[in-house]
């Protein structure tokens, strides 16, 4: 499956073997147009370390990057949250 997703201002906290965890929703479509939600707790470029900075700044830059969630947020059933 492929899915595109953009991130949203939203936070929420998840239970990790009963740790919470703070996890950012992101929102997006599948490749088909199913739209999704994705509970994002990390996200890290995967290149050369140390990073260059120019990449660096690019990533933080764009992570930086957020929208208002849609209103179905707040009504996405937890049956639906792995």
């Amino acid at each position: 499956m492929k899915v595109r997703l953009h991130s949203t201002k939203m936070m929420v906290e998840l239970m990790v073997n009963g740790v919470p965890v703070p996890a950012r929703i992101w929102e997006g479509h599948t490749e088909s147009g199913t739209p999704v939600h994705a509970f994002i707790t990390r996200i890290c470029p995967t290149i050369e370390q140390p990073l260059p900075a120019r990449i660096e700044a690019e990533f933080a830059r764009e992570l930086q990057e957020q929208a208002p969630p849609t209103p179905m947020v707040a009504t996405i059933p937890l049956r639906m949250i792995l």
